[in-house]
């Protein structure tokens, strides 16, 4: 895979990038120099681009100025504007390169989405117009994070960060070689820079690992990009837009490719909250009522916890986590269940952080639970929750001791490397 790219056969290639790299003009510039290179090398080149900066952010804040509840149909219109100015700027600077370049919104592209204001998944894509782009020899830029309903024909988003997701999915659907996903840091490392700057870059990394670390926190890859990538089986590369480091291949991997590492990698997650609901009825149903009432307001839960009471028998404390966004929503469905399930009372705690060891190594190694339990005690951090996967263990902790448990788990596995990690713009995507 890798050898063959580099033998000056023509490929056809996706490639994405981010906010953070195309900030301003010049970064914008510097995008269209590496999109060119990449032409001039005998490629096929599809570009999916992310809105400037904090451009989605300033546009929400914006919305919320004019209007306390926006509607989610005239949020997503304003929100898919600052992908189109990213493209259509993008291919301006392309052409004052000498090479032709064609803009498209998603909707031009082809992308078919559910009708899910804000959180759309793809249904389909149908790149007609790409691929008669690509017959001219033009270079395509595609407007990422949006398509349009294939019900109501609206526009619609994909979720924040899901400009991943579009590039994986263009990929698939053109037959591309592979999908270059740009971000601010050289590839896929151990733990994130920012938190631990000796963190080891993975030269490669198969889709279930990395699986796991987009769901345990990391931010390199957004989550539903990996779960596309792997379905379709989608080569992704991983790499810098502010270098020419060799960045990581995320890809399938056999199982006697290499010795793996006991642990690959440490994830952590921010994001999640803790709702603890008090004084359950410990009856057969109770918990299977509370989780319906979560499901049918439409929440991911993640690690759960259930207490016996010793000083109220007959009653039992349920916990579990879901992201910050949803625990008014979780609050608001479980109490308007109190009377029909029976508990005394819910309480929510935000101030609380997941951090994850995950390696497909620890299938055949006992004693991975006892090393990370161990480094967490001895940096006196106590554990209030816990969830677990085949090559997966995560924590709960307390918000504030995230950063050291992160630094804690690192160092007990020996991931730590000499050489500090480079993070060009400080978003991580």
């Amino acid at each position: 895979m890798i050898e063959r790219a580099k033998q000056g056969v023509k490929l056809r290639i996706v490639q994405k990038f981010g906010g953070s790299s195309v900030a301003d003009a010049e970064s914008i510039k510097r995008v269209a120099r590496r999109v060119v290179n990449t032409k001039q090398e005998g490629h096929e080149v599809v570009v999916v681009i992310s809105a400037m900066g904090d451009t989605t952010d300033e546009l929400t804040d914006l919305a919320l100025q004019v209007s306390k509840d926006p509607r989610p149909r005239e949020l997503d219109m304003l929100l898919t504007a600052g992908e189109r100015m990213s493209a259509a700027l993008l291919a301006m600077a392309i052409n004052d390169l000498g090479f032709d370049a064609r803009s498209f919104t998603g909707s031009q592209a082809g992308v078919i989405t559910t009708e899910a204001h804000g959180d759309a998944r793809i249904i389909d894509i149908t790149p007609g117009r790409i691929t008669s782009a690509l017959e001219d020899e033009d270079i395509v830029i595609v407007a990422g994070f949006q398509g349009v309903s294939q019900t109501t024909k609206d526009v619609t988003t994909l979720g924040r960060g899901a400009s991943d997701t579009t590039a994986v999915a263009l990929a698939a659907a053109l037959k591309a070689h592979h999908c270059e996903i740009y971000t601010d840091v050289d590839g896929v490392f151990t733990a994130d820079p920012r938190i631990v700057p000796g963190a080891r870059h993975i030269p490669e990394i198969g889709y279930e690992e990395m699986l796991e670390m987009a769901a345990s926190g990391a931010k390199v890859l957004h989550l539903r990009c990996v779960e596309y990538a792997r379905r379709e089986r989608v080569p992704v590369h991983v790499r810098s837009s502010f270098s020419d480091k060799p960045g990581t291949w995320v890809m399938d991997q056999k199982e006697d490719h290499m010795e793996k590492p006991l642990i690959s990698a440490v994830a952590h997650d921010r994001s999640e909250a803790k709702i603890t609901i008090v004084g359950v009825p410990d009856t057969v149903g109770s918990a299977a009522a509370i989780f319906d009432t979560i499901a049918e307001a439409d929440i991911n839960i993640d690690m759960i916890v259930q207490n016996v009471s010793t000083d109220r028998p007959g009653v039992t404390d349920i916990s579990f986590t879901c992201p910050q966004a949803n625990v008014a929503q979780a609050v608001e469905a479980l109490e308007e269940a109190k009377e029909k399930i029976g508990f005394t009372k819910v309480v929510s705690n935000e101030e609380i952080g997941k951090v994850s060891v995950i390696g497909v190594g620890m299938r055949t190694h006992p004693g991975v639970t006892a090393k990370f339990f161990g480094a967490l005690a001895a940096a006196g951090i106590n554990i209030e929750m816990i969830s677990t996967s085949e090559i997966r263990i995560s924590v709960g902790v307390a918000a504030k001791d995230v950063d050291r448990a992160v630094r804690a788990a690192h160092t007990a596995f020996g991931l730590d490397s000499d050489e500090e990690a480079t993070v060009y713009a400080g978003t991580g995507r």
